[in-house]
């Protein structure tokens, strides 16, 4: 499909915005940026043919503002927007809006999003198409009373989760009735500040849990999947590390746990990129189907790395009509990959964020960095603390690690004080090289190891 001529615009900042650049010229497109007044020198905007300021810096009258970016991508006479993950990318109003504006929304249709974005009918659409789910409430939560029912037959303990979220964030932990009581008001607040959304529902939590995502590809009508990731290394249940494939999986439940989001993201004919997450139960060989997230990801390189896809080229391709490149068969994983979010905060003081002047950078060579960041560059303080991605990639997971102790031993930012110290220690830990880690890891990790400054 020859995009020459076509114009994409981009309603994202940060590391993201440039990957999509990227893969948007290396398809011929003309590139429009939106971005905030505090946005103005991002890497972003210096790399586009065209750049569109959306708003004032504070994202909920900029990049969270329907109206005023579907307005710049107007102004700019976009063919597309692409949403990027964060801020309105997972929106069903707003997909709705760029295509009602009459221009292409990169992702799934918004009847997707909304279906796929709440928890609760995701649950139930993967119910339907035969998938795993942990057990949990039917349907919404809307009160204390109905809460104490749903954990009746679920049993503790588990976890409150505002329907409409993601991210992980918003998580609360209910051992007994009391703290159900205490809880589930306070995660309806919180849902509804943060998603305009106060509905919750509830899932028993898994023991000793390892996060495992699903990669998949879809034109609306079929799907492929691009193997999985393990992202069980978090903090506050943000994913910090990542990997690709998941070497706790047995082969035979990596080809059960691919397929049966293949059947999901056929049934629900989804279209674009998107990820399936579970839990995955080791001890008893078992997953379960948390949420789908309807967007590209973060950690979306780790999967480049070792299929050889480009997956946001992908996206567009598809967001234009263009029908699945890829047969099943044809997709085959090449060795191990490992991902570590490079962000703006110390370690060393409780991981406050940083936001400061890149001055002189090192990275090294062999390696693969996205980043927003230029020598010079002021991180404005109103936003994400990712500033990049150090992404290896080698014949195993073995030869992966040791890549990334060396990578992490030469790459320098100066200037800001940054993640990368806390990286260095995990990359010589031994229960994380030989695997031996849970979603819990990492905050129980951070408890008794001491993070040198940079």
């Amino acid at each position: 499909m020859d995009l020459s001529g076509r114009k994409l615009f981009i309603a994202n900042r940060g590391e993201i915005a440039v990957r999509i650049n990227r893969a948007a010229k290396s398809l011929g497109m003309t590139v429009a940026q939106g971005y905030s007044e505090a946005d103005g020198d991002m890497l972003a905007v210096r790399l586009a043919d065209q750049a569109v300021e959306i708003g004032p810096p504070h994202a909920t009258k900029s990049y969270l503002d329907i109206v005023r970016v579907v307005e710049a991508a107007k102004s700019a006479g976009a063919d597309a927007v692409h949403p990027g993950y964060g801020f309105l990318s997972e929106n069903a109003e707003f997909a709705a809006a760029v295509e009602a504006a009459g221009m292409i929304f990169v992702g799934p249709s918004a009847e997707t999003i909304a279906r796929m974005g709440d928890k609760a009918k995701a649950r139930e659409a993967a119910e339907a198409a035969g998938v795993p789910i942990a057990p949990g409430s039917d349907g919404r939560v809307e009160t204390v009373e109905d809460a104490i029912e749903a954990a009746k037959g679920i049993g503790y303990p588990l976890m409150i989760k505002a329907a409409a979220g993601g991210g992980g964030r918003g998580i609360r932990v209910a051992d007994n009735d009391d703290d159900l009581k205490r809880l589930v008001p306070q995660a309806r607040s919180e849902a509804e500040a943060a998603f305009g959304d106060g509905g919750l529902y509830l899932e028993r939590m898994i023991a000793h849990a390892r996060h495992v995502e699903v990669q998949i590809l879809g034109d609306g009508q079929s799907a492929v999947h691009l193997f999985e990731r393990e992202c069980s290394l978090q903090r506050r249940r943000q994913k910090v590390w990542e990997e690709a494939p998941a070497a706790c999986l047995p082969q035979a439940t990596r080809e059960r746990i691919c397929a049966v989001s293949v059947r999901l993201a056929e049934a629900v004919g989804y279209r674009g990129a998107g990820t399936l997450e579970y839990l995955y139960d080791p001890e008893r060989d078992a997953f379960y189907f948390m949420e789908m997230n309807t967007r590209i990801q973060v950690e979306h390189p780790v999967t480049e790395m070792v299929t050889g896809a480009d997956l946001v080229a992908e996206m567009i391709r598809i967001a234009f009509g263009e029908p699945l490149r890829f047969e099943q068969s044809g997709i085959a994983l090449s060795g191990h990959a490992i991902e570590v979010r490079v962000n703006a905060e110390d370690p060393a003081s409780n991981f406050m964020p940083f936001p400061g002047v890149a001055q002189k950078m090192r990275v090294p060579e062999n390696v693969r960095f996205d980043t927003m960041l230029y020598e010079g560059y002021a991180i404005p303080p109103f936003y994400d603390s990712l500033i990049g991605k150090l992404i290896v990639h080698g014949s195993s997971r073995e030869e992966a690690l040791q890549k990334l102790r060396e990578a992490l031993a030469e790459m320098e930012i100066e200037g800001l004080k940054t993640t990368l110290p806390l990286y260095r220690a995990l990359a010589d830990d031994p229960d994380v090289q030989a695997d031996n880690t849970t979603t819990k890891f990492l905050e129980a990790w951070l408890e008794t190891n001491a993070i040198k400054a940079a």
